[in-house]
Parts: C-alpha cells; sequence; structure tokens
C-alpha cells in the first residue's frame, strides 16, 4: 500500500546563511553529528572511525561526477545550455564516454524555447575549445528535456570532450557558478566511474587519514557504484508523496560484496543516500529471482506492495546464483526505491550523510531511518551552527 505521506510534515526553516556555498579547508574538519537510540551528540568526521563498531562493513559509492554542463550558442547569439543526463547512443555509460566522433544523450536543455532545429556552436571564444569542433543537434524535444546528439572532430573520446569544454553541475541551491574550487572538492576522494551528474556528498569529507583510520579499526570497506541523476535536484511538487515520481538510476554491485552481505552477523554502515538506496534495493531485486528467475529494476512502490516475507539471505543469494549461472561478476540494474516512512530496512544498519533540504525525498528517507524522529536531529545541528547541504557538515545516524 502506497504511504499516504503529506511533504508538508517534512518541512523546517533553512537560513539561507546556513547553506554552505563553499567547502572547508580540510574534507574531514567538517563537524559530525551522533544520533543513536535518540540522543543527539558533537563530534569531528575525522573522528569517524572511533564512533562505529569494530569489525563493520562500511559501504560507498564510487560513482565519478562528469562535467556535463555544456554552453552553446545559435548564429543569432542566443546561449542555450545543455547538462548531459544519460547516454542514449551509445546507451551504456562505457561506451558513451569512449565513443569518437559522435554520441547522443538525453539532457536538460536551459533557453530551450529558443533552440529550432540548427546546429550549435561552442560558446567560446578559446581557439583551443573551438578546434575541437563540438556541435549540438536537437533530435527529440520533451518539455524542458530532449535528445540531442554531439558531434567533434579528431580522434577524441567524448569523455576528454566533457573534460575540455564541460563544467561541473554544482547545485543550484549553492546560488553561485561553478568555480576552480568544485573541480576538486565536489568529487569524493575515491571516485572512479564516471557517470553522476551529482556528487554522492556524505562522502565528500573522507579523507586517505580518514580511510586509514577504518582500516585500523578493523572496519571492511566495500564499494558500490549508483550514478546520481539530476532528479535528485528535483523538488517534491506535490502534497502528497505518492504523486512524486522517482528518476531511474543505474547502479552495479559487485558478486563479492553480495556474499559479505548475505554472511549475516556484522553491522552494515552506508556512506550516503545513494548507497542506502543501493543496497535496500537489492533485497527487491533478489525476490525477483526468486519469483522469476531474473533480477529486474526496483521499481518505485514495490517495498510497500505486500509485506515481504522472504529473509534477507534467501534474495541475496538468489542473486549470488543468478550471477554464477550467467558467469557474471556483477550485478547491473536499476532503481527507482523510495524510502519513506514506514520502509522496512534489511540491510542497513547505519547512515553517515549530510543535512538535506526541507520537503525532499532525502529527508524522508533519514526520517524513515530515525523511525520519525528527524527533528530532533535537524533541531539539534540548527542550534548547534551546523553547515547544511551538499558542503556542509554531516551525522552519523544509528537505525531505529
Amino acid at each position: 500500500m502506497i504511504p499516504d505521506i503529506d511533504i508538508h510534515d517534512f518541512d523546517y526553516e533553512l537560513p539561507d546563511s546556513r547553506i554552505a556555498k563553499y567547502p572547508l579547508p580540510v574534507r574531514d574538519s567538517s563537524k559530525l553529528l551522533i544520533y543513536r537510540d535518540g540522543v543527539c551528540s558533537d563530534s569531528v568526521f575525522s573522528s569517524l572511525p572511533q564512533m562505529l563498531p569494530s569489525g563493520a562493513l562500511m559501504v560507498f559509492n564510487d560513482t565519478k561526477v562528469v562535467p556535463a554542463r555544456l554552453f552553446f550558442r545559435r548564429e543569432s547569439g542566443a546561449h542555450i545550455e545543455i547538462f548531459c543526463l544519460q547516454p542514449v547512443d551509445p546507451s551504456e555509460y562505457v561506451s558513451a564516454f569512449d565513443a569518437v566522433g559522435r554520441c547522443s544523450w538525453k539532457c536538460v536543455i536551459g533557453n530551450s524555447k529558443r533552440w529550432k532545429d540548427d546546429i550549435l556552436t561552442l560558446d567560446t571564444d578559446d581557439p583551443e575549445l573551438l578546434s575541437a569542433g563540438l556541435r549540438a543537434r536537437l533530435i527529440a524535444r520533451e518539455d524542458r528535456t530532449g535528445t540531442v546528439e554531439f558531434t567533434w572532430c579528431g580522434d577524441v573520446p567524448f569523455s576528454r570532450i566533457l573534460e575540455m569544454c564541460g563544467r561541473i553541475p554544482i547545485p543550484p541551491y549553492l546560488g553561485r557558478e561553478t568555480e576552480e574550487i568544485d573541480i576538486e572538492r565536489y568529487q569524493t576522494e575515491y571516485a572512479r566511474i564516471r557517470g553522476s551528474v551529482a556528487a554522492p556528498t556524505a562522502g565528500l569529507h573522507f579523507t586517505r587519514d580518514t580511510l586509514s583510520g577504518l582500516k585500523d579499526r578493523g572496519i571492511s570497506t566495500e564499494t558500490i557504484c549508483l550514478h546520481v541523476g539530476a532528479g535528485t535536484f528535483l523538488p517534491v511538487k506535490s502534497d502528497k508523496i505518492s504523486g512524486h515520481p522517482m528518476h531511474r538510476e543505474p547502479f552495479v554491485v559487485s558478486r563479492r560484496l553480495l556474499e559479505e552481505l548475505s554472511a549475516a552477523g556484522r553491522p552494515v554502515a552506508a556512506v550516503g543516500t545513494t548507497s542506502v538506496r543501493t543496497l535496500e534495493s537489492l533485497y527487491y531485486a533478489g525476490v525477483s529471482c526468486i519469483e522469476t528467475g531474473k533480477p529486474s529494476d526496483v521499481e518505485q512502490w514495490v517495498p510497500y506492495e505486500k509485506d515481504w516475507q522472504y529473509s534477507t539471505v534467501e534474495a541475496l543469494e538468489a542473486l549470488i546464483d543468478y550471477l554464477d549461472r550467467n558467469n557474471l561478476p556483477e550485478l547491473k540494474i536499476g532503481t527507482r526505491i523510495i524510502i519513506v516512512p514506514g520502509f522496512r530496512f534489511r540491510i542497513t544498519d547505519m547512515l553517515v550523510t549530510n543535512f538535506h533540504q526541507p520537503q525532499s525525498t532525502l529527508l524522508l528517507l533519514v526520517s524513515a531511518f530515525v523511525g520519525g524522529d528527524w527533528r530532533t536531529i535537524y533541531r539539534h545541528a540548527l542550534d548547534g551552527g551546523y553547515r547544511f547541504l551538499s558542503y556542509g557538515d554531516s551525522s552519523l545516524l544509528f537505525r531505529r
């Protein structure tokens, strides 16, 4: 049954002065709020390893943000911004980034009404960038989005074209243009696989020293990869959460991690809401394996359709069996899962996350994780001078 949740119940006053417009000079010098059993306490992020139980498993999202904002102009002089969302042809991220000479993407198009059928050129006077010969042609239009074909000169992959011509797409609520600092700092230190248009920001606090501290504490680390889509910026516009459509995000999970998760007995900590959504999607992908013989994309409301009786181990072992039968080293599917109060967590015990916008799906996830006690956490953060949103401070939440 789809939960009857009014989004206005998840509102709070966030002064603009509390939004961190820039990162701190040192990543792990951010404040850390610890929430356990209804009680909040304060620390600093560099001490995170000491706050976790020894022997825990910590899961990171190693997606990498791509400079997906491109600026073009028409012959008339009109400026058109194109924000690459997901590849269309080739449809796989790796193939799209490796494409030479041509590829097409689904994009958000700024000033789209002024773009007719003409071919756009890069909006720059830099001779080196112009020499790439990057062009954009609109193939299909859908309101503010559309399919755009890109062409360029030379034996150069599209990933290099983006690095040369694109900008890192920082969140719009920062109220500023991308700057030099964002190239490094709007990226986790362990980012590896290109594909996101937004950073998994909980991971921005980790340094090499923090990661070494986890190892010293006997905490195992593993990675998943979920490419964060532009939908992460979309506000909930409906009064009821039932009217909010979740966007599909592709993810990859290794067979090794599935085995570690199925060997129950140690607590699991997720770094960021993207890691939580991936981990919790695994149960429903496993249910699909049990009932149909293969995993399928996890749809938005499937966790609430009924009281699923399969155990977590059964679901994970079904995924492992599917990979083994098909000689696959990893699971590759997508998820639209939405986690709201009433959700039953199957895998995640602890969550490292930043402080999220009012009336957002991410705040609903936090509320679900702490048994509805999100106001205690956010009141403590606001009263305690914490910095909010992507470049803000962090929290370690223990599930209630």
